[in-house]
């Protein structure tokens, strides 16, 4: 269907509208009912796995051990409360749209525009950067003798988007298996590092002694805890994309809050093994700059070992989990938005498998442009960072809304301490998003420019042409007619 037609959606004769609905909505539908609670659980894993492998370690560098443990702890309570709001609000709307549909319905087009924007940076960014380490791990490892170059990262893209081409089942039941490799190979980590492990390790960075209340525990002092934030979300960065999953999902009111509380779960197990085993085995101060600290807690000062080479290989496994879940789960957010007009229409389009083809691959030449041009992992991972913590603050205050503005609304599933849980996300989040500019300002405002532009796009042309008959829109509509209802 041409663009100028599906603008028609609007205004045509109820007869003729009803049936180019129905067309508009056949063309972009996906394949139900692929992945039950153990494919989104291992979805939910995947998204994260890769971060405990690297990244986590540079808040040692921002906020010593105690710093970025006390971060890890306060970010971890974040996306606890989070996920439980989360697991309520796609209880109530298990559309594709995720954190951007639940956004739609509690503030509007706006909140839904914004919240989406912003899990778009997240999740474009963030595979682009993983390219790059993909990149790095297979050059140091020598595999077929490549060199970490944009080859690499086309390569990446190419075959992983084409598994998702291939048909979600399939798609969800690689991430699974390959996810089920990292992580055996973090529990095999560390109970290797752990027989070297020595306490004393964990404090020797030195202390700063200018920075406010430092002690050899926090060696920059308390505002080295702000700073580390960023680095302990990398413990639990994507859990919240499960409920992009909703649509494919067998039976998703019940099986979304199942697979989200069980994969945090596994994630919080992880992130503590994981940050004690490698700090204790060789030092914080010998991991706060690595690009491998896993494998440099193993080795310390005599070289590769067999367990280390393991651990190697594994973080490259742990990787391409990461990569392709995120993948997954921007392409299901391109989707959603596009489908219901918020951005170009013909990117929703699926195949005859269901997949959102365009919304896989115009991502992905996104992401891997952007890969072969900057080089800079890290600063591409910060941008990402930044979008997430805009809508995390946002889905929270998407529960909030929802609970005092529909307060009656059915919920198959109810947030453990209701609005509480979601103020501690809401404000964690904030906390979180002003931490991101200690980190790289420069990488802030990179995402605040995209996101300026974004919002421009929105406000002179899309929100004049969305589509009223996508499903979020629908649920907003309803509700907006049952609290006209419940004034007369």
């Amino acid at each position: 269907m041409a663009e100028g037609t599906d603008t028609d959606l609007r205004t045509a004769p109820s007869a003729s509208a009803k049936d180019a609905q129905d067309d508009y909505l056949h063309r972009r539908t996906l394949r139900r009912g692929s992945a039950g609670w153990l494919l989104l659980t291992g979805l939910g894993v995947a998204y994260v796995v890769s971060g405990d492998f690297s990244g986590w370690n540079i808040g040692l560098s921002k906020g010593g051990f105690g710093g970025l443990a006390a971060a890890t702890v306060l970010m971890g309570i974040m996306y606890a409360c989070l996920v439980f709001s989360l697991a309520e609000l796609s209880a109530i709307l298990p559309t594709a749209g995720g954190g951007y549909g639940f956004a739609r319905r509690a503030l509007g087009t706006w909140g839904g525009f914004l919240t989406g924007t912003a899990i778009l940076i997240e999740y474009i960014l963030a595979p682009a950067a993983i390219s790059l380490f993909i990149g790095d791990y297979v050059e140091s490892l020598g595999l077929f003798g490549l060199t970490s170059g944009w080859p690499v990262y086309l390569a990446c893209f190419a075959i992983f988007i084409g598994i998702h081409l291939w048909g979600v089942g399939e798609a969800l039941r690689f991430s699974l298996v390959v996810t089920a490799i990292a992580v055996a190979a973090l529990l095999v980590f560390a109970i290797g590092a752990f027989t070297d492990f020595d306490a004393s390790r964990l404090n020797d960075i030195p202390v700063d002694a200018s920075a406010l209340g430092s002690s050899s525990w926090l060696p920059f002092g308390v505002l080295g805890i702000w700073a580390a934030f960023p680095f302990g979300m990398w413990f639990f960065l994507g859990v919240e994309g499960v409920p992009l999953a909703a649509e494919e999902a067998k039976d998703p009111v019940r099986s979304m809050p199942r697979a989200l509380a069980i994969s945090l779960s596994i994630l919080v197990l992880l992130a503590v093994v994981t940050f004690f085993a490698a700090t204790g085995a060789h030092g914080s101060a010998a991991l706060k700059d690595a690009g491998n600290p896993l494998v440099v807690a193993l080795q310390g000062d005599d070289g590769p070992t067999a367990l280390s080479r393991f651990v190697n290989y594994a973080g490259l496994a742990g990787l391409v989990a990461s990569f392709f879940s995120l993948i997954f789960a921007g392409s299901r957010q391109l989707f959603a938005l596009s489908r219901a007009g918020y951005l170009p229409r013909f990117l929703s389009l699926t195949s005859r498998r269901k997949s959102p083809y365009l919304g896989l691959l115009i991502p992905g030449a996104i992401g891997f442009a952007l890969a072969a041009w900057s080089g800079n992992g890290g600063r591409m991972l910060n941008v990402a960072v930044f979008g997430a913590t805009i809508s995390y603050a946002l889905m929270a205050l998407s529960h909030l809304v929802l609970r005092r503005r529909e307060p009656g609304l059915e919920r198959p599933y109810r947030t453990p301490g209701g609005v509480l849980t979601s103020s501690v996300a809401f404000v964690l989040a904030l906390f979180a998003l002003v931490a991101t500019f200690l980190v790289d300002k420069d990488a802030a405002f990179i995402a605040l420019g995209v996101y300026a532009i974004a919002l421009a796009y929105f406000a002179f042309y899309s929100r004049h042409r969305l589509v009223a008959h996508a499903p979020e829109e629908e649920f907003a509509a309803l509700a907006a007619a049952e609290a006209e209802l419940a004034r007369d």
